[in-house]
């Protein structure tokens, strides 16, 4: 079963610019909210594996990436196609709600 990617702010990079849908989600430790959607987005790993790449970014650890994209809110969630950002969601919501953004990208 395909995991998701641990991104940090010296692969983050190279890891949007993938062929595939990219979805990242920003969390923390601390974060509530994060504890919900954690178990979500590593479903959609095991399920997307070959067909998107699903990475999770700690806020915390790398203040970099997560300044570059203003994150101030977590969870927050970045789909990216081509190393550009084409879809976003802040907070936790159900994974019907990812997939379908995922799905999208994919057409």
């Amino acid at each position: 079963m395909a995991k998701t990617i641990e991104i940090t702010d010296s692969n983050f990079e190279e890891i949007i610019k993938s062929e595939t849908p990219v979805l990242v989600d920003f969390w923390a430790e601390w974060c509530g909210p994060c504890k919900m959607i954690g178990p979500v987005v590593e479903e959609l790993a095991g399920e997307y594996d070959g067909k998107a790449v699903i990475g999770k970014v700690n806020v915390d650890e790398n203040p970099n990436v997560s300044a570059k994209f203003g994150i101030r809110s977590i969870p927050t969630l970045l789909v990216f196609k081509g190393g550009e950002i084409v879809d976003k969601q802040i907070g936790a919501v159900p994974k019907q709600v990812l997939a379908d953004k995922l799905e999208a990208q994919m057409a």
